[in-house]
Order: structure tokens, then sequence, then C-alpha cells
């Protein structure tokens, strides 16, 4: 498993299976996880009570509980290097907009027919949402 896109989807599934089991990450990678995989994984998971509330925040009428548990662990993973990017290690850091993508390719593969347009209008809205704050902040100078 080289290409980081295959990486952020095998954290997405191990943060899907840890929410689901209960079970601690470390007993829900594959045996050939890389270090970015489990990296991606533990922040989202560290992260996770400021993820979700970015989510909800854009869930227009729905709780964090109403969202399915694997759309939920992709949304955190592609969250996490949007507003967090300095959480994983990486020697290129994924532009927003491509996090946005990945994250709906991988939507559009493993959950419902509804589940890409829904991912896609919340992590769209929380990326306008920190694009504006960031234009409301005065630079450092």
């Amino acid at each position: 498993m080289s290409r980081r896109s295959d990486q952020r989807r095998a954290a997405a599934f191990a943060l899907y299976q840890h929410d689901v089991t209960g079970r601690e990450l470390d007993d829900v990678f594959d045996n050939n996880a890389s270090t970015f995989t489990r990296a991606l994984a533990y922040a989202s998971s560290d992260y996770a009570a400021d993820l979700d509330g970015v989510i909800e925040r854009h869930a227009k009428g729905w709780t964090i509980d109403r969202i399915a548990p694997l759309e939920k662990a992709i949304m955190r993973v592609a969250l996490l290097e949007m507003i967090h990017p300095d959480a994983v290690p990486a020697d290129t850091p994924i532009p927003a907009e491509g996090a946005i993508d990945e994250a709906i390719e991988t939507t559009k593969e493993f959950c419902g027919a509804d589940a890409p347009k829904f991912v896609n209008g919340i992590l769209a809205a929380a990326l306008r949402e920190r694009r504006a704050a960031a234009a409301e902040t005065p630079a450092d100078g």
C-alpha cells in the first residue's frame, strides 16, 4: 500500500472499525498498515471531538450520532488534513480540495448512493468556513 490515497482510505477504515467495534486502533490496523496510515488514524481519533463538531455544524438537521460510521470516519480523515495539517507528518500535505476529492471517491465506492453528495456538502462548507475565517484574520506584520 504505497499510494497516499490508499493509506487515507485505510486510516478511515481503521477509524470505522474502531468506532463500530470499540476495539483499540492498534487492534484494527492491517498488518501492512503504513506509518502514515497509523498516524492519520490516531490523529483523527485524537481530534475526533473537534472534527465531529465541524461535521455537525455543517450537517443541517443531522446530529453526529445519525451519520453513518463509515461516512463519519471518511470525513474525519479529510477534515483532519484540511484543518490540522500539521497533525500528521507528510512530505507534501494534501491540498484541501484533494482531501475532499479523495473523501468523495471513497464514499462513492463504499457508501450509499446519497452519501457522496452529503459528504461533499459538509466538507465544502467546512472549507468555505475555514477560508472565510482566514480572510478575516489580519496578517501578521
